[in-house]
């Protein structure tokens, strides 16, 4: 009984020591912060970590295969073609299916980044506004009971009224002026009618101008108004409607499924964020802290992060299914966190404590 006691001992101690001494194939996507390459050495939070974890295995090697797309990274794991792939991977149960994961190694979520507003798109909002089909329609009707108006009233008064005793023709203009200045001003005193019929249709124009102005001010305030709602975001129930970008096979992506708002799929974030620069997106939904820092390193002001976070979610690190590597993985993790390495790593890439 010794002697298979001894043997299986002395086996488990060999295959440790595979372990420790293999080089580990790793496949990786950049993502900002958590993986990216700087000079030619991959940095970023995940990154930092898997450093730390080589470290603490005693791992002879760590090979790093970055790949462009997110699902290509993920392949490689799925097809056994890497040992582990860590970047911002969330742990789902559509995925827990075709790979293994570790532990939580980073406490995520989703979020929504807009255009930041500023004062030239406030301008654009209120141009649009006036330039309106309503808007114009109500300002040429106004125009046209003016005209209207006034050169009723010359007909009224052209042989009482010195102001309006002219041509047709020369009175357009002054009869126009006359009935703006009475909806607007109250008339001139001056130039008060003198005969009944231009003083019942003054009275009549006065009070009736008390309505179209009053339909004026409120199709400006709508018109407003509604270009205000319609190009404003705030939170998941503004989607709808608007122009929404994610990544295609995202979580952020399944979110947007469920609750059937319409959005473009991108293929590649570089993609999708360059689409977001040219100002023809309203909104992204993507991971909180990969957003969050686009918007403090590289949005240069142009853009701004709304609502809360929403669909936490954990990163873990991915390993094809039945890898041997997960227990010493989570162990060694399990080690970094109590050591303060893990707190260390966290610090130096987003500045605060968990």
């Amino acid at each position: 009984m010794k002697i298979p006691c001894f043997a299986f001992l002395l086996s488990s101690l060999l295959w440790v020591q595979a372990v420790a001494a293999q080089t580990v194939t790793v496949s990786t996507v950049t993502r900002s912060p958590f993986s990216m390459e700087e000079g030619g050495q991959d940095t970023g939070f995940s990154m930092d970590l898997l450093t730390a974890l080589a470290e603490d295995l005693g791992w002879a090697g760590v090979e790093v295969d970055r790949h462009a797309l997110f699902a290509d990274m993920l392949d490689q794991v799925r097809d056994d073609a890497a040992d582990l792939a860590i970047a911002n991977i969330s742990i789902t149960a559509a995925r827990e299916q075709e790979m293994d994961f570790s532990q939580p190694i980073f406490e995520s979520g989703l979020q929504i980044m807009v255009p930041r507003a500023d004062a030239s798109s406030d301008t654009m909002v209120i141009l649009r506004a006036l330039v309106s089909a309503d808007l114009l329609v109500a300002i040429g009707i106004a125009v046209l009971i003016l005209f209207g108006g006034g050169m009723l009233m010359w007909a009224f008064e052209r042989r009482a009224q010195p102001y309006f005793d002219r041509p047709a023709r020369e009175a357009l203009f002054p009869s126009f002026w006359w009935a703006l200045n009475l909806v607007v001003n109250g008339g001139f005193e001056e130039r008060v009618p003198r005969t009944v019929f231009g003083r019942i249709f003054a009275v009549l124009l006065v009070v009736s101008s008390l309505f179209v102005v009053s339909i004026f001010v409120a199709k400006i305030t709508a018109a407003l108004t509604v270009e205000a709602i319609t190009g404003s975001v705030n939170s998941v129930n503004d989607l709808y409607g608007q122009r929404v970008a994610t990544l295609e096979g995202s979580t952020s992506a399944a979110f947007l499924d469920r609750r059937e708002i319409e959005y473009d799929g991108f293929a590649d974030l570089g993609a999708l964020l360059a689409q977001f620069e040219d100002g023809t997106l309203d909104a992204v939904v993507f991971d909180a802290p990969i957003l969050s820092h686009y918007v403090t390193t590289s949005a240069r002001g142009q853009a701004s992060l709304v609502g809360p976070v929403f669909m936490r979610e954990n990163y873990g690190i991915a390993f094809p299914s039945g890898s041997p590597l997960v227990e010493e993985v989570n162990r060694a993790l399990l080690r970094l966190r109590e050591d303060g390495t893990y707190d260390d790593i966290y610090r130096r890439w987003f500045g605060r404590n968990r």
